[in-house]
């Protein structure tokens, strides 16, 4: 399993200060030790209106300098409003990232059923307001034709990329969705070699080492890329200690789950892309929220985190190995 970096750890959005530009960002990866970086496909980053084919190309050229992949592009869509002309919208929007997601040679776009989005009040980045509206512009359509909204949308975005040469990666991300059996309902309705999956660990309900293998063995090879996030601290001993913030509170360790997920993804052979991602509500210190530095903090310890996660679980584990385990964890 590779490491990313996801953009919008750098959008400029939750933290206090400007984003980085993606050149700068490829170079901040590479500095950190990441393999690849994933450009979030909203301005001031990868909106596909901004990004012309020579654009790409000559961010292409900057990543094969740097030895970084652009190992895909995020799509952040909703094709799950009530409006038509709002999903047909949506439908445009997916189809220009996948043009933008061929012409930077990556492999992927990750896409949602639906989202709720962000706002900006009046700088920093907060999820309540949009996600207070999301249900009350589908309280008087049942879920069952929402979800058939979405597939009819999804359908059509599968046609796009797979005539481009792109692979769509279905999220497991709310509200739509709630676990991987939904992903998987969905890539199998809408029937397309161009639908693949992406299974997020802190997305799961249930994060014991159970449900990890239970997931992984569902979706198999249809799994292409993932995500982690968190934020991180070095301990005296130098080892280093994830925590997961919602809310702005701290609700866990990130630790034994993300060890248990690398487990379940060696367990399947997958070795594609878990890319870190900081897109959350952000410490408050002295009256503000923190700066730039923060993001650069945890994206460094997150790289050296996950890195030295994905060697122990790789290095023990075989191509579906560990069958006692596995059994008992499952029983």
């Amino acid at each position: 399993m590779k490491i990313g970096l996801y953009s919008i750890t750098y959008l400029g959005c939750w933290y206090r200060g400007e984003a980085l530009s993606l050149p700068d960002l490829i170079r901040t990866a590479k500095k950190f030790g990441y393999d690849g970086v994933e450009i979030d496909g909203k301005r001031p980053h990868g909106n596909p209106v901004d990004w012309p084919k020579a654009r790409c190309l000559d961010l292409r050229q900057v990543a094969d300098r740097e030895g970084i992949e652009i190992l895909g592009v995020a799509a952040n869509n909703d094709f799950s409003n009530p409006v038509p002309e709002v999903r047909e919208a949506q439908i445009c929007f997916v189809r220009e990232l996948t043009r933008m997601t061929a012409d930077l040679g990556a492999k992927h776009l990750r896409v949602f059923l639906a989202w709720w989005g962000i706002t900006r009040h009046p700088k920093l980045a907060t999820y309540d307001i949009a996600e207070g509206y999301w249900p009350i512009i589908h309280e008087k359509f049942s879920t069952e034709e929402t979800w058939a909204w979405c597939r009819e949308a999804l359908i059509e975005c599968a046609h796009y990329a797979g005539e481009l040469g792109v692979t769509l990666a279905l999220q497991n991300h709310k509200p739509l969705i709630k676990d991987h059996n939904d992903v998987l309902r969905m890539v199998r309705e809408v029937n397309s070699p161009h639908l693949k999956v992406c299974i997020d660990a802190p997305l799961m309900p249930d994060k014991s080492l159970a449900s990890m293998i239970e997931a992984a063995q569902a979706i198999g090879d249809l799994q292409v890329m993932s995500h982690f996030g968190g934020e991180f601290d070095r301990n005296p001993d130098g080892s280093i200690t994830g925590v997961d913030r919602i809310d702005g509170v701290v609700t866990g360790e990130t630790n034994q789950y993300y060890h248990d997920f690398a487990k379940a993804m060696s367990g399947i052979g997958f070795n594609g892309y878990t890319s870190y991602e900081l897109c959350h509500q952000l410490p408050v210190v002295n009256g503000e929220t923190v700066g730039i530095e923060f993001a650069h903090k945890n994206a460094q310890l997150a790289a050296e985190f996950m890195r030295t996660i994905v060697k122990e679980a790789y290095s023990k584990s075989p191509i579906f190995p560990l069958a006692q385990e596995l059994s008992g964890a499952l029983h």
